[in-house]
This record gives structure tokens, C-alpha cells and sequence, in this order.
């Protein structure tokens, strides 16, 4: 029986991609390294450290930096990230979101955040959600990222509920493969040609329904 929600931030509740995209391009353009769009699709829910050594792989300069160099980079792009995420507001909320986390209270549903994200409270707390979630999986005490299960898991612990009684809500290719090996119920949102391993999807957010998501999850 399903009794708690765990959500992924960006590209579920609120699009802060397009601010992390400018914060990396702005920041391999200084290491001399061109990124599009599409490869900032490969950055989508991937930890900060993570992310720097996909662009500085994609730049064949991976063994260019030591790790306190690279500590430093990550810095610096997040401190720029941190800048342009302080225009976030309610109204940033993506369509439908708040109608289905209105639901979610109204049901009796527990909710958690698995963000990769060390900015997740601020945001929450500049888009007036905070007090939708019983907590937030803290990125700083996990081992590994996604498509590790591990975030999930904990999201999962601070509701109190085993991972089978949890619904993950996941905008990404990797996010969705950790919530199944999480052994929760997956609901994609984007294109289902591209989230193929999600157990439900939605196209849109504006899209969601709890009883969809009940009725697949507990067939």
C-alpha cells in the first residue's frame, strides 16, 4: 500500500535547469570548454562534483586540475547558481504541482525530497512548499549519486515507510533507474521515449494525477 511521495526537485516541483545550465556553461567557458544544450541534458539530476568531471571529460581535461582545483570550480558555480536562484518565486512552481501536493496533504500522503541539490531548502522555502515535506535528504551525507538508489532510500527513512510503501517522482533518465533500484514505484515525467524505464509517465506536470499513480502502483 502506497503511503509516502518522493520527489526529485528540478524538472518535478520547479525548472531551475535553465539556471544551472548558464552557471556551467559560464563556468567551462573559463576552463576553455564549449557546452550545449544537449550535453547539459548528461547534467540533469547528476551531483555537482559529478557534473564538473563530465564537462571537464567532455573538454579531455579531466587530468588537469587536482581535486581542490576542482573543489574550487564547483564553488564558484554554485555561488553564481545560488546569485540567479534568489528570482526564484512561488510562481516558478511548474503547473499543476501545487493542486497535486494540495492533494497528496488533503490524502493523508507523507512527502520527502531526494534532491542532489545542497539548495533545495532555499528553494523550497522561495517557492512557499517547505511545509509540504516531512524533510529533505541531505546530498552531504550520501555516498553516492544518482543512478544509485541510496538518495531514494533515505527519502524513504525520513518518512518513516519501507521503499515498497513509496511512490519517486523523477525528470531524469537516472533518477528514474535509482528509484527501481530503490524497489519504489517510478513515475516519470518528460518523454516516455526517453524515461522508458519509468513504471508511469506523465508528459507534463500539469499532468499528474494521484489517482493514476494509486491505481498503477498498487495493481
Amino acid at each position: 500500500m502506497i503511503k509516502g511521495f518522493v520527489f526529485d526537485l528540478d524538472g518535478v516541483l520547479t525548472d531551475t535547469a535553465e539556471y544551472h545550465y548558464q552557471a556551467w556553461k559560464n563556468l567551462a567557458k573559463k576552463l576553455t570548454i564549449e557546452i550545449d544544450r544537449e550535453f547539459n541534458e548528461q547534467l540533469k539530476g547528476v551531483s555537482r562534483m559529478d557534473s564538473l568531471n563530465r564537462i571537464l571529460a567532455y573538454g579531455n581535461k579531466e587530468n588537469d586540475y587536482s581535486e581542490e582545483e576542482k573543489e574550487r570550480f564547483a564553488h564558484g558555480k554554485n555561488e553564481e547558481y545560488k546569485k540567479l536562484i534568489e528570482q526564484i518565486t512561488e510562481e516558478d512552481l511548474l503547473p499543476g504541482v501545487t493542486e497535486f501536493l494540495d492533494d497528496l496533504k488533503k490524502r493523508g500522503y507523507k512527502s520527502a525530497l531526494a534532491s542532489a541539490s545542497k539548495n533545495a531548502p532555499t528553494i523550497l522555502n522561495r517557492l512557499k512548499i517547505a511545509d509540504r515535506f516531512e524533510g529533505i535528504v541531505d546530498p552531504a551525507e550520501l555516498k553516492n549519486g544518482k543512478p544509485d538508489p541510496e538518495i531514494f532510500i533515505k527519502g524513504a527513512e525520513i518518512l518513516g515507510l519501507d521503499t515498497t510503501e513509496c511512490v519517486g517522482v523523477e525528470d531524469a533518465e537516472a533518477g528514474i533507474l535509482g528509484i527501481n533500484s530503490a524497489n519504489m514505484f517510478s513515475v516519470g515525467i518528460g518523454d516516455p521515449m526517453v524515461l522508458t524505464a519509468a513504471d508511469l509517465n506523465f508528459e507534463t506536470t500539469s499532468e499528474l494525477s494521484l489517482d493514476k499513480i494509486i491505481e498503477a502502483a498498487e495493481k
